[in-house]
């Protein structure tokens, strides 16, 4: 997107198709805040302080998107040689719909893991919606779990995920993202480990 005009009418198309304010996050690697705002465009209200992150030019093409999961998964095995921490093989790859799920699937075929998908709260319908795994896919339970999403932007969804794993009998032992919006290093005691960091300063 190369104007703000253009990133409201996108939202704005997107909405019309029915898509909800999470989702609509999701797409554009925005959080709900900026969503809305660009939705209403109150007069007087200020932007919400976001950074948008259009990797399209490399999520459209498969063999960047394997170079990319490759990328992070060396990251992993490099910032455990940097903590001096113990190696801890994963045995379950988990994707985060929607985004997270191709580069779960590619690192777990490198790995030679198990795979499986985690559909959010957000992405889910009616009147009291919960997060869940695909039963289609891996199992967690007694099984160590590398959790991938290409951005991390409120940590909501991420600490979503890693809750459910261990209330499911998984051990998470490291979040894998592309873009750390949010500047953290861990979520509720696991390691977020990221390619790249992005900070504003203002």
């Amino acid at each position: 997107m190369s104007s703000l005009e253009e990133l409201v009418g996108k939202a704005k198309m997107l909405h019309s198709e029915g898509r909800s304010t999470s989702q609509i996050a999701d797409e554009l690697s925005l959080s709900a805040e900026t969503v809305t705002w660009l939705l209403t465009q109150q007069k007087g209200s200020e932007a919400p302080k976001d950074v948008l992150i259009d990797w399209s030019a490399i999520s459209g093409h498969a063999d960047m998107l394997k170079d990319s999961a490759l990328m992070m998964i060396k990251r992993y095995y490099y910032s455990l040689d940097d903590n001096g921490e113990d190696y801890c093989p994963p045995e379950v790859v988990i994707g985060i719909a929607h985004s997270g799920i191709p580069l779960a699937t590619l690192i777990a075929a490198e790995e030679n893991c198990l795979f499986t998908m985690f559909h959010p709260k957000k992405h889910a319908a009616g009147e009291h919606p919960a997060g869940s795994l695909n039963s289609s896919f891996a199992e967690v339970a007694n099984k160590n779990c590398i959790i991938v999403d290409d951005v991390i932007t409120s940590g909501n969804t991420v600490t979503e995920t890693v809750s459910y794993i261990k209330s499911h009998g998984g051990n998470p032992v490291a979040i894998l993202v592309l873009f750390n919006k949010l500047g953290i290093k861990e979520v509720d005691g696991v390691p977020l480990i990221s390619l790249v960091m992005i900070e504003r300063i203002d």
